[in-house]
């Protein structure tokens, strides 16, 4: 238990952190990776040029700071984080590392204002998170281990078939290169993969979403291959992937990791809103109920900008019209030639709940969303005004908080 005088001190930097915390995260990931180069191969190289793992460690370590006397608020954050380092491969000899140039950093960047005081109460604290962390993450090493046809860290697996779904987006269909058994996942969870991308000289990994149901025997990944539009560094290994790797390659894969699963323990309604690849973990769960001949109500709406990239289009279209308690809504932003309304699409423009209320918001359901952020936060929004308790909806985030590319 930290110290009240702990406690204190840590808080007191909460305001700074909030100002400056990227500059303090940049300094950090900058000195890290110049006294320990090897650890540049488990961090996303592509956030790092972006910038969106700086700006998430400066938010977490600002909000650690503020929420410091009840960390217990922080537990949703933590569950996400102990999922993602098992999924790279986080181990407990790395945290001594990280906290030496965190708290070298913090007397770096802050000058004069870092008191040896100071230094010691975040030395204190991090070494309770750090405690924190390690034993949430041994759990789960251990959980991953104890499934039949379980593993932890790297684990040799071949491309069985690569399937192209839509302009942007092709599956991945994954088997064990040892011939053995694949693990049981939870629907909406996702894997770690690792590349070597040349243009980088190194191994580079990645989270990407499972997007089949569970015991099929192999694993299946649908990536999008990221082009760098907008200005935005290329994905560099969804770029590997579609480019480089053939069926009877062999990819190193981490166990399925991931907070983002369809809840089992109650029969409510299920409600999967999407937009563009966010459709992947839907898809599993959607086939997950469907191989379970679950008869609960389900609504699978998605957006996407156009019919070029409305990936698995057929497979929604042959479930919903098999299924009479499966209904699918999809909108276009814009709609192409060969695009047919109630075949492809439904509607055109951005997804409005408001508008399809009466299609797709059901009494007592869960809603589970994923896609880009600008997406994730319209429809959070919309179905708060349409009446959904919080605690109904569920969200993956795509980017350092979630599976990328």
């Amino acid at each position: 238990m930290l110290s009240q005088e702990v406690r204190a001190l840590v808080k007191g930097t909460a305001p700074v952190l909030k100002t400056h915390g990227e500059a303090l995260t940049r300094h950090f990931y900058a000195r890290m990776f110049h006294h320990n180069p090897e650890l540049k191969q488990v961090f996303n190289q592509g956030h790092q040029q972006g910038g969106q793992q700086q700006q998430a460690l400066a938010a977490a370590v600002a909000a650690y700071a503020e929420h410091i006397d009840d960390p217990s608020v922080l537990v949703p954050v933590v569950e996400r984080i102990v999922h993602k380092h098992v999924s790279l491969g986080i181990r407990a000899e790395h945290y001594a590392i990280v906290g030496k140039h965190l708290l070298a950093s913090i007397s770096e960047v802050l000058g004069e204002a870092a008191t040896d005081e100071l230094i010691a109460a975040w030395a204190a604290a991090y070494g309770q998170l750090a405690d924190l962390l390690i034993a949430e993450e041994s759990r789960l090493y251990a959980q991953s281990a104890a499934k039949p046809g379980g593993w932890t860290g790297w684990r040799a697996f071949r491309v069985e078939r690569k399937a192209p779904e839509s302009a942007e987006i092709t599956s991945f269909y994954l088997v064990p290169a040892d011939g053995g058994q694949v693990p049981e996942y939870l629907p909406g969870q996702y894997i770690s993969l690792r590349v070597y991308v040349p243009e980088l000289g190194m191994m580079q990994p990645r989270q990407y979403s499972l997007s089949d149901a569970p015991g099929q025997g192999r694993l299946r990944i649908s990536v999008k291959r990221e082009g760098g539009a907008g200005g935005a560094p290329a994905g560099s290994v969804s770029n590997v992937l579609h480019g480089r790797i053939n069926e009877g390659d062999v990819l190193d894969v981490a166990p399925p990791q991931g907070d983002f699963v369809l809840q089992t323990g109650r029969p409510a309604p299920v409600v999967l809103l999407s937009g563009g690849v966010g459709l992947t973990p839907m898809v599993s769960m959607l086939n997950h109920l469907v191989s379970r001949d679950d008869g609960r109500q389900i609504r699978f709406v998605h957006a996407c900008r156009d019919g070029s990239v409305h990936a698995m289009k057929e497979h929604i279209n042959e479930t919903a019209a098999a299924r009479p308690n499966v209904r699918k809504i999809v909108y276009y932003e814009t709609v192409g030639a060969g695009d047919r309304p109630g075949r492809d699409y439904d509607y055109v423009g951005r997804m409005d709940l408001q508008a399809i209320r009466d299609l797709a918001v059901l009494p007592d359901a869960d809603y589970y969303l994923c896609g880009p952020l600008p997406f994730m936060s319209a429809q959070r929004q919309a179905l708060a005004r349409l009446g959904v308790a919080p605690e109904r909806i569920h969200a993956e985030v795509f980017g350092t908080g979630g599976p990328g590319a």
